[in-house]
């Protein structure tokens, strides 16, 4: 177990803020800085320098949180572990998940229910960010398992094949696109089309699936981007423009005729969904339980 000095040394570095560690640890300023003060004194070096309001690690702090970030981890697994022996049946620790929007809204929320009715003692926290964010968050210690589109190749991060979804073009039936239910890639380039925000995995899908027909998303009519699967679903049901969506997403609209599907000649979007972790972490119990847990449950579902 890390000492109550390290974990509050943890928020301070992690947000270079003694008033954000104080906000999420619930002690007062004063206390963050009396901790932090301990630490100095024990290691008998400066862990953090202070500059016009400012707060920086010093290079003994940095050396301090790259050790304290694998400690936190193997005390997770410890954690697990020692709970395993206790309770063979019953896993113990913490999941600390981040999904891109898709995977959050559409995909996971099954899975973490049927998992967690499994596993009560686990406690279980989900990020939901666009794809881009997700890895970031992954990378700075905030989460330990990360669900996105697209299959990372970072040099410090392991992926695992999960599931492939579809992504469908998709209009409002008042558009006047439902004039027809095909249209041609060259067509495709005069309709006002509306997609997701920079950093988002559909957007790559569907980048991917242009470079085919050798186009770039640059060479659409793009008349509106939006943040977010539900926003821009939203404005395509208020619009008469195109969008491109995850079939999981619209399949209810889809259903209740809130929206129809067209065909776009020639063009099939597919998104690939992986489970990333950081390397050294791959055979984390919590994380490896609840990785074939996911796989099993959409298995049993095709």
């Amino acid at each position: 177990m890390l000492s109550f000095n390290h974990l509050v040394f943890i928020e301070v570095a992690k947000h270079l803020s003694f008033t954000k560690a104080s906000e999420i640890l619930f002690i007062s300023q004063p206390a963050i800085s009396k901790h932090i003060h301990n630490l100095e004194e024990h290691y008998k070096t400066p862990l953090f320098e202070r500059k016009k309001g400012a707060v920086s690690l010093t290079e003994a702090g940095i050396v301090l949180q790259q050790h304290l970030l694998t400690a936190s981890s193997l005390s997770k697994q410890i954690e697990f572990e020692i709970g395993s022996i206790h309770n063979q049946q019953l896993l113990n620790g913490e999941l600390k998940l981040g999904a891109s929007t898709t995977i959050a809204l559409y995909v996971i929320p099954a899975v973490l229910s049927a998992f967690r009715k499994q596993n009560t003692a686990v406690k279980i926290s989900l990020v939901n960010r666009n794809s881009e964010n997700v890895m970031e968050a992954l990378i700075q210690h905030e989460i330990d398992l990360a669900i996105i589109e697209g299959k990372e190749k970072m040099a410090n991060v392991n992926s695992q094949y999960f599931l492939t979804e579809k992504v469908i073009p998709v209009c409002a039936p008042k558009s006047y696109l439902t004039a027809k239910s095909k249209y041609t890639i060259a067509e495709l380039k005069e309709i006002p089309i509306s997609l997701r925000e920079r950093g988002s995995g559909t957007l790559v899908a569907i980048g991917q699936a242009l470079a085919i027909h050798e186009l770039k998303i640059a060479d659409l009519n793009i008349c509106m981007r939006l943040g977010g699967t539900e926003a821009l679903k939203n404005f395509i049901l208020a619009d008469d423009s195109l969008g491109f969506l995850p079939l999981k997403a619209v399949a209810k609209e889809l259903e209740r005729g809130d929206l129809v599907q067209l065909e776009i000649e020639g063009l099939n979007i597919d998104r690939h969904f992986y489970f990333i972790q950081r390397i050294g972490e791959e055979n984390s119990g919590i994380n490896k339980a609840f990785i074939k847990f996911a796989k099993n449950h959409y298995n049993l579902l095709l």
